[in-house]
């Protein structure tokens, strides 16, 4: 019984034990196997970094104000009696906006007027006796004095009168009526915005170490996206005298010519402040650059160090030949315009850099080179037209 049971055990563990061995075998085999594979290589798109001359520069961003802008109100208290102006006219300086009712402030102005004719009346009649002798100068003096209040008390309710006809302070083109007719207003009640558009003012701020750089009369060109690869032209207008001390910039207003009124206040504008002279840089194309908190890397295409050696025949599921990697290499960039972005640092002219495919890359990873789909770069890129 014993010996059957130690039997039975024995050939147990011979049948498993040869079984694990073999898993074990196996795994062990496909192992060296997969670990003697070259890496499969990736395809990419790359370009060499190569220099061009630049026209020297500042891009920046601010915002169209309108030269004068500003939210019609009235100075005077009353009911809207005419709305003389339909919402988005363009008015010129003066025009009539609207009317509030000042038939009270009439008739009072009236009776003001009779007072003052009444004491010029007595005061023709004071200087006539006071010629003659009959009365002294101090009563022809305090005559005088009662004309001259009549008269200032006229032209104060006068100017009461005037301020029930709200005008235009400016020419421009009006926005959207605020009030209706009949409604009671108050003084500073808003009742329309009123903007002059041609021109416009370009608001922005530039790095204290561009101070000597902007000069009153500099030409800039104003890009907006409102109208895609369309640019207005115009020239600094003024420089702020002081730079703030909580971001270091200070503040640069141009012109810029508005004819065709595409413009509106409060649109965001790229600006272009064109400097004398040009500069040589090495450029590459920003696909190439991959940002990251601890700085902007390439990676640069080359040739591998110990290549593999190429097989006579491809064999089927092999990976394509290849002979060579890229390297991740840590670059310094500068300005950026266009599709283009500048290196200072990091690269030397006709290192090629992989321009598509980043994201599957690796230190020493090899690859393939296929520019039939490679990113289109240009200077000037413009939003495809649909």
């Amino acid at each position: 019984m014993w010996k059957r049971m130690i039997i039975m055990l024995a050939l147990c563990l011979v049948i498993f034990g040869t079984v694990f061995g073999g898993k074990y075998f196996g795994n062990v085999m496909m192992n060296q196997y997969l670990d003697s594979m070259p890496t499969p290589p990736v395809t990419i798109s790359a370009t060499g970094a190569r220099v061009e001359t630049w026209q020297q520069q500042i891009e920046t961003v601010g915002s169209l104000t309108a030269v004068n802008g500003i939210e019609v109100t009235t100075e005077a208290a009353g009911i809207v009696k005419s709305i003389e102006f339909e919402s988005g006219d363009r008015v010129s300086k003066g025009a009539i906006l609207i009317r509030l009712d000042a038939d009270t402030d009439v008739g009072d102005l009236r009776t003001l007027e009779a007072q003052a004719q009444l004491a010029e009346t007595e005061l023709q009649r004071i200087h006539k006796l006071f010629e003659l002798e009959s009365i002294s100068k101090s009563e022809l003096d305090k005559a005088e004095s009662e004309a001259a209040q009549a008269k200032a008390r006229v032209q104060a309710q006068r100017a009461r009168v005037a301020q029930k006809v709200i005008r235009a302070p400016f020419a421009g083109e009006l926005g959207i009526r605020n009030i209706d007719l009949g409604q009671y207003i108050s003084p500073g009640t808003p009742i329309v915005s009123l903007q002059a558009l041609d021109p416009l003012y370009v608001d922005f701020n530039l790095p204290e170490q561009n101070i000597s750089r902007i000069q009153k009369g500099q030409r800039i060109s104003v890009m907006v996206d409102l109208y895609p690869g369309e640019v207005f032209e115009g020239e600094v207008q003024a420089i702020d005298s002081r730079v703030e001390e909580a971001t270091r910039n200070f503040r640069v207003r141009a012109q810029v010519a508005n004819v065709a009124g595409l413009l509106r206040p409060g649109v965001f504008a790229r600006v272009n402040i064109e400097l004398p002279g040009a500069k040589e840089v090495l450029v590459v194309p920003r696909t190439s650059i991959s940002y990251n908190s601890y700085g902007s890397s390439v990676f640069v295409v080359q040739k591998m160090k110990e290549p593999p050696a190429k097989p006579e025949t491809q064999a089927p599921g092999m990976p394509a030949y290849t002979d060579l990697e890229v390297v991740q290499r840590f670059v310094k960039t500068a300005e950026a315009r266009g599709d283009f972005v500048t290196i200072v640092e990091g690269l030397s002219e006709g290192d090629q850099v992989a321009t598509s495919g980043l994201l599957k890359l690796r230190n020493q990873q090899p690859v393939i080179i296929n520019n039939d789909m490679a990113p289109k770069v240009e200077m000037n890129p413009a939003p495809p037209q649909g």
